[in-house]
């Protein structure tokens, strides 16, 4: 199977826009709260920094069976960009699964983004053949359980570096 690539997506509020290194400098501000690495770890990226990291990012996986797909979520009615969503895609013992994982600037927070954007990101990947989704999630992260939940996930009782495996199956 050739490799997927990120394309833009369409949700009722949202468009999902593949990433580019030119989106560095808007996205820095929008991740600029140190409160969004609470449970993730690490401090926010300066604008060059993310340029370095957008640039390995859309270079792609070095395993040719892996996609790394990834996106910035736009709010169209006010046309700036709110954060990022992500999908990590290769091959399992049933079929292609993906990993996902998003965040949403502090400002966009508690409005529906993250989950629509969740939902409209675990949709595109049903309708390319991807058979299984997860995501980790911290037990403490309410926010990023309820986005999971949105998308259709349920947590299992398999834990992954301190977090709990979400897991969504494709029904086909």
């Amino acid at each position: 199977m050739s490799p997927l690539a990120a394309q833009a997506i369409s949700t009722r509020r949202l468009d999902l826009l593949p990433l580019h290194v030119e989106h560095a400098q808007e996205m820095a501000a929008v991740l600029s709260d140190p409160a969004l690495h609470l449970f993730i770890g690490g401090t926010p990226s300066t604008p060059q920094e993310l340029r370095s990291r957008y640039r390995r990012m859309t270079a792609g996986s070095p395993d040719p069976a892996v996609s790394w797909l990834n996106w910035v979520i736009r709010l169209r009615d006010e046309s700036c960009l709110t954060g990022t969503v992500q999908a990590t895609v290769g091959p399992s013992g049933h079929g292609l699964v993906a990993e996902i994982a998003w965040v949403v600037g502090t400002p966009w927070q508690g409005r529906g983004i993250a989950g629509e954007a969740a939902r409209g990101l675990v949709d595109w990947l049903g309708r390319q053949s991807v058979q299984s989704v997860i995501a980790h999630i911290h037990p403490e992260h309410r926010a990023s359980a309820a986005v999971a939940t949105a998308a259709g996930l349920t947590p299992t009782d398999e834990w992954h570096e301190g977090e709990i495996r979400w897991h969504r199956d494709n029904k086909r």
